[in-house]
């Protein structure tokens, strides 16, 4: 059974950090591109980051360049996404994504809330 799980999320002021994971299982996860999207009230919802199977390459969304960091850890199956200098406009719900390289086949973890508030 393929699970994507993530955790990390919470309240936090405008100004400071959180660090969101998704943890894996079921999936052969060194296969799998992985990204962060998120949603937020009323809104579609937005690719934020990208990485490649092995970590070389990353791609952001612009509004969060050089504040987030996406990372992974194939050893521990688990995908990172560092958010600094956060604004409440990155209030949303986070969501994890996992799709296979050369495949249509792809998974979504349910989310972890965000919230920026003062």
């Amino acid at each position: 059974q393929v699970q994507l799980s993530e955790s990390g999320g919470g309240l936090v002021q405008p100004g400071g950090s959180l660090r969101l994971s998704c943890q894996t299982s079921g999936v052969a996860f060194a296969n799998y591109e992985m990204s962060w999207y998120r949603q937020a009230p009323g809104k579609e919802r937005e690719l934020v980051a990208t990485i490649s199977t092995h970590g070389v390459t990353t791609v952001y969304v612009d509004s969060v360049k050089a504040r987030f960091n996406i990372q992974r850890d194939n050893a521990k199956n688990t995908v990172y996404l560092q958010m600094n200098r956060l604004k409440p406009e990155d209030t949303a719900v986070y969501v994890c994504y996992a799709k296979r390289t050369g495949t249509t086949r792809d998974y979504w973890g349910q989310g972890t809330q965000v919230t920026v508030s003062p």
